[in-house]
């Protein structure tokens, strides 16, 4: 006797998950309104591929045979290592130093895109996420950074994102850069160690300053024993960093004053520290920052999966990276940009009630009574015509013949209207036109099998030119009674 061949396991790669239909309308709506904040300040949409060669990506990935730490990767054909990309930032460098000839300078681009990270998932940490970027490449001064803070405000104003609910916070490596030069952490033989540094004071939202404190030393221990290496600094380089991004630390250098001129931008344009504020704890965690770094923060509080009532933090962030043309290129090409983390704005948007996709209605369903090739011609005209009027429509596909099937359908599908022709409708020259929410309605106030088959509620027959009055009134209707249930 043969064997039965094993079932496949249908199952999802830990840290991806399916979108839903609501989700991608949401991303769309929520993209959307970034986008029109971008067009409006003057910036060009541009697209790079998922894949980049390893190198192309940066130094900052780790140097091993097969470069899978933090990213993924595949060899190509001619034994050449490519990545999917980690950030959207590295793969437009590469763009603009491969066409640097042909770009008007400064350039003006914004991108949204996927992209992966090979690393542990975990509750709310993906490692494939969206990300929506905007960056101005080919201008040196700090005027650029601080219209790229002042976009980011805006940004969240457009979201819905109230005053006092968000702030934009603004540093710069330069005045970190000097405290790391101080504990002897300067020069690329340090390079390693400066980056767990860096990473460590990133954390400073997250585990607050004593978290830091362990980061920075031997290490730390989470919840769930997991064990994470230290810089190993001794207690008195700790304390000089831990008092910079207290903001009790004090120095003057290059970064300072930088920050001093970005303040005064914020102040004549009117953006105050309700919007726009100095905070010598921004560091962002990435190495090819070289100058201003900012950070979208969202303030208000959320539950996070502990149970605990927490700020919802950072949506995005960026700053500038003048080096990273100039691997390509060995000529300087000042850059800045920020991105933003579409799937946690749109996760903090939700908890606002800012992205309401209720007013997408599923399509009217046109009911098929009749397999024969002529009926399914008709039925398919009756939608053909509802879709060119702009109403969503589509004829039922599955087996026809048992039309109460074609019902449990709809009602599944939260179809609004069902349309019906029988062979007596058609010789008549009509249609039943079935309000299917209505329907619904009132079959929870008649509980009497008898006045129910009499009232036919709901159900109406119209001549067949009267098709789509009846659909668009009935739809109309729809939306008037969401309208006021809204506003009740």
């Amino acid at each position: 006797m043969a064997k039965k061949p094993n079932k496949l396991k249908a199952r999802l790669p830990r840290g991806f998950v399916d979108r839903s239909a609501a989700d991608i309308r949401a991303t769309d709506e929520m993209l959307g309104r970034i986008r029109g904040v971008y067009e409006r300040y003057g910036f060009d949409p541009v697209e790079t591929p998922a894949f980049e060669y390893t190198d192309c990506l940066g130094k900052f990935l780790p140097d091993t045979d097969r470069p899978n730490a933090g990213v993924f990767s595949v060899q190509d054909d001619d034994e050449q290592w490519m990545s999917l990309r980690y950030d959207l930032t590295a793969p437009l460098a590469r763009h603009v130093s491969e066409n640097i000839n042909e770009i008007q300078l400064p350039y003006r681009t914004y991108r949204a895109g996927w992209v992966f990270r090979n690393e542990k998932p975990g509750p709310g940490r993906f490692r494939q996420f969206m990300q929506f970027d905007a960056d101005t490449v080919g201008a040196p001064g700090v005027q650029a950074d601080a219209e790229m803070c002042m976009m980011m405000a805006d940004t969240m104003e457009a979201l819905g994102i109230a005053r006092g609910q968000y702030v934009i916070r603004v540093n710069n490596r330069k005045v970190l850069d000097g405290v790391l030069d101080a504990i002897g952490l300067g020069g690329e033989d340090q390079a390693e160690q400066r980056l767990t540094v860096l990473r460590a004071i990133d954390k400073l939202d997250k585990f607050g300053i004593e978290g830091v404190r362990l980061l920075l030393g031997e290490g730390r221990k989470d919840d769930s024993g997991d064990f994470t290496k230290g810089a190993g600094l001794e207690a008195t380089a700790i304390e000089n960093i831990v008092a910079f991004v207290s903001g009790t630390g004090t120095s003057e250098n290059e970064g300072v004053s930088e920050l001093n001129t970005m303040a005064s931008i914020f102040a004549s344009c009117g953006y105050g520290d309700d919007r726009i504020k100095i905070d010598p704890s921004v560091v962002r965690g990435l190495e090819y920052y070289t100058g201003p770094v900012y950070e979208a923060e969202l303030l208000f509080d959320v539950t996070n999966e502990k149970g605990e009532v927490v700020q919802f933090g950072s949506v995005g962030g960026g700053g500038r990276y003048d080096g990273l043309v100039k691997r390509f290129t060995g000529r300087d090409v000042p850059a800045t940009g920020f991105s933003i983390g579409v799937s946690r704005l749109m996760s903090a948007l939700k908890n606002l009630g800012k992205l309401d996709t209720s007013d997408v209605t599923a399509p009217v369903l046109v009911t098929v009574m009749d397999g024969d090739v002529a009926a399914l011609g008709r039925y398919q005209k009756m939608a053909q015509d509802l879709r060119e009027a702009g109403i969503r429509a589509e004829m039922y596909q599955g087996n026809w013949k048992k039309f109460g099937n074609q019902l449990k359908y709809a009602d599944r599908r939260g179809c609004p209207i069902a349309i019906i022709q029988g062979s007596d409708e058609r010789d008549a020259g009509e249609i039943q036109v079935k309000d299917l929410i209505e329907g619904k309605r009132l079959s929870e106030e008649i509980t009497d099998n008898v006045t129910w088959r009499e009232s036919r509620p709901a159900q109406v027959t119209v001549k067949e030119t009267d098709l789509l009055k009846t659909v668009t009134d009935i739809l109309n209707g729809h939306a008037e009674d969401r309208k006021r249930a809204n506003e009740g």
